[in-house]
């Protein structure tokens, strides 16, 4: 079955760096694009970073561009959110999702991680 298990998450000083890892299985992950969301508390979630399959490719929401990058290990099945350069705005909890076709439940759907907090505090 699917699974994204996210970890790296916690508390760091503005200016300070984390990094994120997500662990995918259930699925052919090369075969995928990957996604990073994240949600401040009150707010809608949203789309941070995404990579293609190869990666490739990658895009930024303009809030983290230039400070946040995207990567993945096809071989090792993760994918990774590099953080540097962090500001207060960037806490909230981070989720790890990918769309994928599915047969057996219907085709195309999407997958989320439990999430990982990140909290940018001095």
């Amino acid at each position: 079955q699917v699974q994204l298990v996210e970890s790296g998450g916690g508390l760091v000083q503005p200016g300070g760096s984390l990094r994120l890892s997500c662990a995918a299985s259930g699925f052919t992950f090369s075969s995928y694009a990957m996604n990073w969301y994240r949600q401040r508390p009150g707010k809608e979630r949203e789309l941070v970073a995404d990579i293609d399959n190869t990666g490739g490719n990658t895009n930024y929401a303009d809030s983290v561009k230039g400070r946040f990058t995207i990567s993945r290990d096809n071989a090792k099945n993760t994918v990774n959110l590099q953080m540097n350069s962090l500001k207060p705005e960037d806490t909230a909890v981070y989720y790890c999702h990918a769309w994928v076709y599915k047969q057996d439940v219907g085709g195309f759907r999407h997958y989320w991680g439990q999430g990982t907090q990140v909290t940018v505090s001095s």
